[in-house]
């Protein structure tokens, strides 16, 4: 498997690891899924325009991709999609890594990002990579999460922020 920067042949097929990745949800959730998380996958043009986007690639399929962008000065993972068929091989957290070293070498000492605290593979496995809810949320945090209560995903459970220190690994 090899991760890299995406390419412009890469961005039609992100969609579709998105929409794999959150069907995850849907199984979870059942009915009671949230309408959010419900809303077509960002098109991987517009993600492009903005921050680091990393693909991890095998031979010539797409497994997953890791998105970065900046708020406020710090990295912040806006999406880590991994396809329903490659989870738990570690795609993942590969994923995380390189987007950390790739945010790292770009000039930033902090990551930050925004997912359920009470999903197995949502805040436990950013957790177990260095992860931690912080004692005080930045003003863009708040922000945050302020748009994720109005887009209604607080019906899934709680959402926290999660932040790491970005160092050599």
């Amino acid at each position: 498997m090899d991760i890299r920067l995406a390419r412009p042949s890469d961005l039609r097929r992100l969609e579709v690891i998105e929409r794999s990745a959150d069907s995850l949800y849907r199984d979870h959730f059942g009915a009671g899924v949230v309408p959010a998380l419900e809303l077509p996958p960002t098109p991987g043009a517009d993600r492009a325009q903005t921050g680091i986007l990393l693909v991890a690639a095998e031979a010539r399929f797409l497994l997953g991709f890791a998105h970065v962008v900046d708020h406020d000065g710090w990295a912040h993972l806006e999406q880590l999609a991994v396809h329903r068929d490659h989870q738990g091989s570690g795609v993942g957290r590969r994923l995380l890594a390189a987007a950390m070293e790739e945010a790292r070498w770009t000039g930033y000492d902090r990551m930050s990002l925004t997912t359920y605290r009470g999903i197995p593979w949502n805040a436990p496995f950013y957790a177990s990579e260095g992860f931690a809810v912080p004692e005080r949320l930045e003003y863009y945090q708040e922000r945050l999460l302020a748009h994720e209560r109005a887009l209604g995903l607080e019906a899934g459970g709680a959402r926290v922020v999660m932040t790491a220190r970005l160092v050599r690994r």
